[in-house]
């Protein structure tokens, strides 16, 4: 882990700029609402803090402040109010309309940045027969091994002012509009030293602007190299997460490195072993399996891992993007089944069942377009959880009591419901819309006389406050219908006792010298 051992392990919201609102001040505002006072230590803004141009801030433009959106002077409000930020840097790949793509297009072979991003063609070289359509196909040996994120080849076709067109490598989002100007997040080459070069100016830039905690976001697909996957190579993703933490340590960071897999990969395990924080990409989908089976089984033998490892981990149960079902499968490694956190059916059932109440599910493709797997399922948690105020209650209450920082969607304290019309709206990334609805101030007035809001805002409030959550955590061993959880530090616990037949349940703790109990 980084050098920076002043993180709080608070609770931390998780918000676009605008998610409440038009701006990040109206979120200070609530902030600084006595129903939010000693709620939240943290705050994950989401990268349109930055300038972006596509899928919702994650197509970087520039790593300077959204004029638009947020001030200097936010950032010192929020340093008032004692909240740290955690960032993203997205590691991948940029906008076209970054500087640097943008010299590109302009300059061609002649630009500084000509190899600052990924030409298709000019990688696969040697390795592959050229298409009508001026692209080459990598060989088949190649080709099987690409993990892809979106039906076809990973590219986006450039045209160039002199009339050439060329391939580039892009893994994710893209858009070509009618007057063949482009939107596209493009990979970038990190065999390039400028790229390194920004690297090093991007996280000095976010630890200045008061970032603690940066994730890294799609540092998986970073590496590439013929005859090997797109993600996570070794040792090679390994070798830049090296480089990049010594930045960050300069720099006075912490990573997060995100990365979405099967838990029978157990790369959780690997990145954690490294010293890294890991997003329990886990916690979401178990907690619907718990409360929706009515037994802990699972949730217990993931949470005791937790404990056993010694894992640092960031935790939540809805975010920007959608309730993970892949990462809880097993794999098979080497010819030998590592199993899951829950089986294929029980993950199936959770699928059907959020899709049952309005879900929208992201799958994944092979390099022809087909299916070759479920991703992650887009719904709101409330809406998930069939919009069952004591449902979502109870898992909130468990996500307080999990191991590890608790990060809160925005959207999920006010129970927000599936926006179908955004999805519908939103095109080919709509299913993530359904559950990004920006708040009016009106909407959390009002929200802030719901007993489901409140309640929630307790439940955080002491999770964020009491000193127990500074101990240690012990499981008591009971029956798959009881949850029971205890958190010690001294003479200060925090002890939560859930029915899974009842969705009741009860948190006795310790304020000072008085025993206080909530009832839920």
């Amino acid at each position: 882990m980084s050098k920076n051992s002043n993180i709080t392990n608070g609770v931390m919201l998780n918000a676009y700029p605008d998610s409440i609102g038009n701006t990040l001040s109206d979120t200070i505002s609530v902030l600084k609402m006595p129903e939010f006072k000693g709620v939240f230590s943290l705050f994950y803004v989401l990268p349109t803090f930055f300038n972006s141009d596509l899928d919702r801030g994650f197509s970087i433009i520039d790593y300077n402040l959204n004029k638009h959106l947020v001030s200097k002077e936010n950032l010192k409000a929020l340093e008032k109010l004692n909240i740290q930020l955690k960032f993203d840097i997205v590691l991948n790949h940029l906008s076209v309309a970054s500087p640097q793509f943008k010299d590109l297009l302009k300059n061609g072979e002649q630009s500084k940045y000509k190899d600052f991003f990924i030409n298709w063609n000019s990688f696969w070289e040697g390795h592959g027969t050229m298409g009508v359509d001026g692209v080459i196909i990598p060989k088949k040996e190649f080709l099987s091994k690409l993990f892809m994120r979106k039906s076809g080849l990973p590219i986006l076709k450039v045209h160039f002012p002199d009339g050439t067109e060329q391939p580039y490598w892009n893994t994710f989002y893209q858009k070509v509009n009618e007057d063949n100007t482009l939107l596209g997040q493009m990979d970038v080459n990190a065999k390039s030293e400028l790229v390194w070069s920004f690297y090093e100016e991007t996280l000095q830039k976010v630890s200045d602007y008061g970032c603690k905690i940066l994730r890294l976001d799609a540092f998986a697909y970073l590496h590439k190299e013929i005859g090997q996957s797109n993600f996570f190579n070794t040792p090679g993703t390994w070798q830049y997460l090296r480089r990049i933490k010594d930045i960050a340590d300069k720099n006075d960071l912490t990573l997060l490195p995100e990365i979405h897999a099967e838990y029978g990969l157990h790369l959780h395990d690997e990145v954690a072993n490294k010293g890294y924080q890991i997003y329990d990409f886990f916690l979401p989908g178990l907690t619907i399996h718990t409360i929706e089976t009515s037994s802990c089984k699972a949730l217990i033998t993931w949470a005791k891992e937790i404990i056993s490892k010694g894992y640092k981990t960031v935790n939540m149960l809805g975010c920007h993007d959608g309730i993970p079902v892949l990462d809880l499968k097993g794999k098979t490694v080497n010819g030998n089944y590592n199993k899951g956190l829950l089986e294929d059916d029980e993950i199936e059932t959770i699928m059907g069942t959020i899709m049952k109440r309005g879900g929208r599910v992201k799958n994944l493709y092979d390099p022809e377009g087909n299916k070759i797997s479920y991703y992650q399922v887009n719904a709101t948690f409330f809406s998930a959880l069939g919009e069952d105020q004591q449902k979502l209650l109870l898992a909130r209450a468990i996500q307080m009591f999990m191991p590890g920082i608790p990060q809160i969607w925005y959207l999920d304290i006010f129970a927000g419901e599936n926006n179908y019309e955004a999805a519908d709206a939103g095109g080919s990334a709509g299913h993530k819309e359904i559950n990004r609805t920006n708040l009016t101030m009106q909407n959390v007035k009002a929200g802030l006389k719901r007993k489901v809001v409140l309640n929630q805002l307790k439940l955080l409030r002491l999770r964020n406050t009491s000193k127990a959550f500074s101990g240690t955590v012990r499981i008591n061993e009971t029956s798959d219908k009881i949850i029971d959880v205890k958190w010690v530090n001294q003479n200060e616990f925090a002890h939560f006792i859930a029915n899974l037949n009842t969705y009741s349940f009860k948190i006795n703790y310790t304020e000072g010298e008085q025993l206080k109990c909530y009832t839920f």
